[in-house]
């Protein structure tokens, strides 16, 4: 099997693939018609009332993140995404017969997406560490890559076949529809062996143990700078329904058109992931790179003239996104500590999916009062200065400059890295180059037996620390 499919090889991670595939198609394709129907049925056209359902779905997402961030670490992921799917099951199905009974107000698609928003909070960690139980530490950054794969592989199938469904059956069906694919994810999990997982380390149940992620994070500056990055763009660059939805609209056009966009979009999505699960490793360059990429795609897709054009720029857009959202994800996974990867993981989901709840109201109101057109530069403005500060943090922290190879070649390397490598596998997680300067010792407290972390000391043997190195320049 070829570099790009290698986690495949990995037969619980081929049933765990297949089945978020088909349910991924259904959420899509739920997502899609959610929006529409707020927009045009339940409306007359309001953004803002698309962007406050998207702020309620989301909004869980920061308020609860310490708790389920500890669900993910301490209890059997496994469990716990199979009560999630169940009751994901449950939601779509109400709400779809409440559509097909000509009954749903406005008021019952808040309620869907606040419940939606909750249930979400606690299966979204669960699902993007349970990767990490299913594949070792070398396929982990393959097997992120290849969910995002999967992940928008259905978002290029699903809104078109629900745009096509809204039109033949109704929205209702759409949800009936998508009830039935959280059966896919709950049979595949029933038929993962559990005695090949990977063993793990849980978090013990002593005091402090919500914070821990948060003490992590706030060790680690490289982290804060992608989450920084994340946040910006997931607030106010990805809001795609309402810039899909809107300019629809702004060209006269329908719902099929609307699915058909969303499509679109995911083409380039799609070549994103694959793309990044032929690369080694995740790198923060890459994260940079795409952010600048996105802020740019955004701002011309503002400036396309005709629905067409307007369709072939969300390639662009769809791209860097997912380029950027791939290596982020693979990065802070690949370079945490298992033992809190769960509500690290957890923040991190908060961060990304939680800024919508402040950018989405802020950019329907601006579709809403200039134009969805101004509502993509807002994007696309958002997408630069992420990358400006990502890329100011590398030049101040890292000393990042271009370096020209004895062949000629110039490329982005940084002289000095201080960032924490694996305590198991001692790895310095990101570089710029092959030869990378370690210049200072950085402690990294050990776990113990009953999860926690022994305190950092004076002493050098209850800790492992970088050695201070320097690299030869070029």
């Amino acid at each position: 099997m070829s570099a790009m499919f290698r986690s495949l090889s990995v037969r619980n991670y081929r049933l765990w693939f297949i089945g978020a595939l088909v349910s991924n198609i259904g959420s899509w394709m739920q997502a899609t018609t959610q929006n529409w129907v707020v927009l045009t049925d339940l409306t007359d056209n309001d953004a803002v009332a698309v962007g406050f359902t998207m702020a309620l779905q989301f909004g869980p997402q920061v308020l609860l993140v310490p708790i389920t961030g500890l669900i993910a670490d301490r209890f059997d992921r496994r469990k716990i995404i199979m009560v999630t799917q169940s009751l994901l099951l449950l939601l779509g199905l109400s709400l779809g017969l409440l559509l097909i009974f000509g009954t749903a107000q406005l008021w019952h698609l808040y309620v869907f997406a606040l419940l939606l928003g909750l249930v979400n909070a606690v299966d979204g960690p669960a699902r993007q560490t349970f990767v990490s139980d299913l594949v070792d530490e070398h396929n982990m950054s393959n097997a992120v890559a290849l969910n995002a794969a999967s992940f928008n592989a259905a978002r290029m199938i699903g809104p078109a076949v629900s745009g096509l469904l809204i039109v033949v059956v109704g929205a209702g069906w759409v949800f009936v529809i998508n009830a039935g694919t959280f059966i896919a994810m709950i049979v595949a999990l029933t038929f993962i062996r559990t005695s090949e997982l990977r063993p793990r380390l849980r978090a013990s149940r002593a005091r402090g143990q919500l914070a821990e992620g948060f003490r992590y994070v706030r060790g680690r500056p490289d982290l804060l700078v992608v989450f920084a990055v994340v946040f910006l763009i997931g607030a106010f660059g990805m809001n795609f329904p309402i810039f899909a939805s809107t300019m629809a609209v702004e060209f006269g056009r329908g719902a099929g058109e609307y699915g058909l966009l969303s499509s679109i979009l995911a083409i380039g999505s799609l070549t994103g992931a694959l793309l990044a699960a032929r690369r080694e490793r995740a790198r923060l360059r890459v994260v940079v790179l795409a952010s600048a990429g996105f802020g740019l795609a955004a701002i011309t897709s503002s400036l396309m003239p005709t629905f067409w054009t307007f369709g072939v720029s969300l390639i662009l857009i769809g791209f860097a996104t997912v380029t950027m959202l791939t290596t982020a994800n693979g990065y802070v996974q690949t370079t945490t500590e298992p033992a809190v990867r769960g509500r690290v993981m957890a923040l991190y989901m908060a961060i990304l999916m939680g800024g919508t709840p402040i950018g989405a109201p802020i950019v329907g109101a601006v579709a809403n009062a200039f134009g969805p057109r101004w509502a993509l530069v807002v994007g696309g403005v958002a997408g630069l200065v992420s990358a400006g500060i990502a890329f100011t943090w590398l030049i101040v922290r890292k000393n990042l400059r271009v370096h020209r190879s004895p062949t000629g070649r110039f490329r982005l390397r940084v002289d000095y890295v201080g960032k924490p490598r694996s305590v198991k596998t001692d790895v310095v997680p990101e570089d710029f180059s092959e030869q990378v300067a370690l210049t200072s010792p950085i402690p990294i407290p050990l776990p113990r037996a009953d999860g926690r972390h022994q305190p950092s000391s004076s002493k050098r043997t209850p800790t492992a620390s970088i050695p201070q190195q320097r690299a030869p320049r070029r």
